[in-house]
C-alpha cells in the first residue's frame, strides 16, 4: 500500500504566532509552507491580512498566497484541490507544513470537501444580485429559519458561506448542517500531525490589540485607499474582512481612525474566541505554548520518524506542555 504523505498543520486562533512558528520549523526541518488563511490568497491585500513579508517568502517558499485578484472567487474546495497539488509536488523532497487559522480550510484538507449543487443556476445568481444590493440580513435570516445550525456557524457577513448553504438546502433539498454530520470529513488521504497554539486570552487579545495598532502604523488605510482606486468595489469578499471594514467606514467619514481601530480589535478579539471554539471541537489536535517551540520540534520529530539529536537553531524552550 502507497504510504500517505505526511503533513504538519500549524493551527489556532489570530495573532497567536503561527507565522513566525512555522518559519521556524520550516527552516529547521527543509520545509516548504502552504498557507491556509482565506484572505492570504487575495493579491494586494497585504498588511490587513498580516501575510509573511517578502523577506520571510524569500527564506521559506510560501504556497497559495497572492494567487487570486480581490474580486475573484475562492472557496475551501479550491483550496483543497491547489492544496493537494502542491502537497503531491513536495511529498518526498521538502517537509510539508500548513499554517493557518482558517478552520475550514483545514478541516477540507484532512478530511475532504462535502459536495453540493454546482457553482451555476439562476438561485445562485438570485443569492448573489441580493447580496450585491447590500441584502445579507434578509439571506442570513432565511439561513437561521432553514438551518439555524449551520447559520450559529456561519457570520452574518460571510455572504459566500450563507449562499452556499442556502443552495444546499434549496437546490438539494438537505441541511448543510446534516451533510457535515453525515459526511463527518473521515475522506483520509494524508497522515497528520496538528500542532495547535494557544496563548492565555489576556496575552492573546493584548496581541490582537497591538497588532491592530501597527496595521495602522504600517500604513493599512493608505492600503485600503490604493485598492480602492484600482477599482475594486467595497461590497467584494475581502473588503467585509476585520481588517478592512471599517477603515473604508473611515475613508468615507462615517467613523473616526480611532473608532474604525476599535472596532477592528473587538472584532478580531470576538474571531479568535470563534476560532478557538471551532479547533477545540475537532479533537484531534495537540496544544502548545508558541514558546514550547523546543517541545514541537521534538513532537515533530517523532511525527517524522527522525532521531531528534539536537535542537535546530532558531528553535528552544523545553516548557511542560499544558492544555488550552
Amino acid at each position: 500500500m502507497e504510504k500517505k504523505p505526511k503533513i504538519v498543520i500549524i493551527l489556532g486562533p489570530t495573532a497567536v504566532g503561527k507565522t513566525d512558528l512555522a518559519l521556524d520549523l520550516a527552516t529547521g526541518f527543509g520545509g516548504e509552507i502552504i498557507s491556509a488563511d482565506s484572505m492570504q490568497v487575495y493579491r494586494h491585500l497585504d498588511i490587513g491580512t498580516s501575510k509573511p513579508t517578502r523577506e520571510e517568502r524569500a527564506r521559506v517558499p510560501h504556497h497559495l498566497i497572492d494567487i487570486v485578484d480581490p474580486d475573484e472567487e475562492f472557496s475551501a474546495a479550491l483550496f483543497d484541490r491547489q492544496a493537494e497539488r502542491i502537497i503531491g509536488d513536495l511529498q518526498g523532497r521538502k517537509t510539508i507544513f500548513v499554517a493557518g487559522g482558517t478552520g475550514l480550510y483545514i478541516r477540507a484538507l484532512t478530511g475532504g470537501i462535502i459536495e453540493g449543487p454546482g457553482p451555476g443556476g439562476e438561485r445562485r445568481k438570485l443569492y448573489r444580485e441580493r447580496l450585491e444590493s447590500e441584502d445579507k440580513e434578509l439571506l442570513y435570516a432565511r439561513l437561521k429559519e432553514m438551518d439555524p445550525e449551520a447559520a450559529g456557524r456561519i457570520h452574518p457577513h460571510d455572504g459566500v458561506r450563507i449562499i452556499r448553504a442556502l443552495e444546499i438546502a434549496e437546490l438539494a433539498g438537505e441541511r448543510i448542517s446534516e451533510k457535515q454530520r453525515r459526511h463527518g470529513f473521515r475522506q483520509v488521504r494524508y497522515e497528520c500531525l496538528k500542532v495547535g497554539l494557544y496563548r492565555d486570552r489576556e496575552e492573546l487579545y493584548g496581541r490582537i490589540d497591538s497588532r491592530a495598532g501597527q496595521m495602522v502604523e504600517a500604513g493599512l488605510v493608505r492600503e485600503t485607499e490604493e485598492i480602492l482606486s484600482l477599482g475594486y468595489d467595497e461590497k467584494i469578499k475581502p473588503f467585509q474582512s476585520l481588517g478592512y471594514r471599517y477603515f473604508i467606514q473611515y475613508i468615507k467619514g462615517k467613523l473616526t481612525l480611532d473608532e474604525a481601530l476599535r472596532s477592528m480589535q473587538r472584532d478580531t478579539r470576538h474571531y479568535a474566541r470563534r476560532q478557538m471554539t471551532w479547533f477545540r471541537g475537532e479533537g484531534d489536535i495537540e496544544w502548545f505554548h508558541p514558546d514550547e517551540a523546543g517541545r514541537i520540534e521534538a513532537r515533530i520529530d517523532r511525527f517524522l520518524g527522525r532521531r531528534q539529536d539536537r535542537v535546530r537553531p532558531g528553535l528552544g524552550g523545553d516548557d511542560s506542555l499544558k492544555n488550552p
